[in-house]
C-alpha cells in the first residue's frame, strides 16, 4: 500500500486534485445542504432568500447570528450549529462567487 492514502468522493481523488481543489470540493459538498431550501445554484424561486451572489461578510455574520441565537430562526439555528466559523467563511466565499 502507498504511503499516501487516497480519499475518494464521487469518484474523485483528493490526492490527485491537490489541496486547494480538494478544499473547493469540500466547500461545495457542505454548501449543497443549503441548496435544498435556497434553490439550485443558490437561486431561490420562492420566499426563502437566494444565496447566490450574497456578500460574503453578510453571509458569515448571518450564520454566526443564527448559531448564537442573536438572529432568531428555528431551522437556521439548527443548521448553523453544525458548522465552524471557518466553514462559514468558506461557504460565504462560495456563495458570493455564484452569479
Amino acid at each position: 500500500m502507498h504511503k499516501k492514502s487516497i480519499l475518494l468522493i464521487a469518484g474523485l481523488s483528493f490526492a490527485a486534485l491537490g489541496t486547494a481543489h480538494a478544499a473547493d470540493l469540500r466547500t461545495q459538498a457542505i454548501s449543497a445542504t443549503c441548496l435544498s431550501c435556497h434553490g439550485p445554484n443558490g437561486k431561490s424561486g420562492g420566499a426563502i432568500p437566494s444565496l447566490a451572489g450574497l456578500e460574503k461578510g453578510y453571509f458569515v455574520q448571518a450564520m454566526k447570528d443564527f448559531k448564537s441565537g442573536a438572529r432568531p430562526a428555528s431551522i437556521m439555528k439548527k443548521h448553523a450549529a453544525g458548522y465552524t466559523d471557518a466553514e462559514f467563511e468558506a461557504m460565504g466565499a462560495y456563495f458570493a462567487s455564484l452569479k
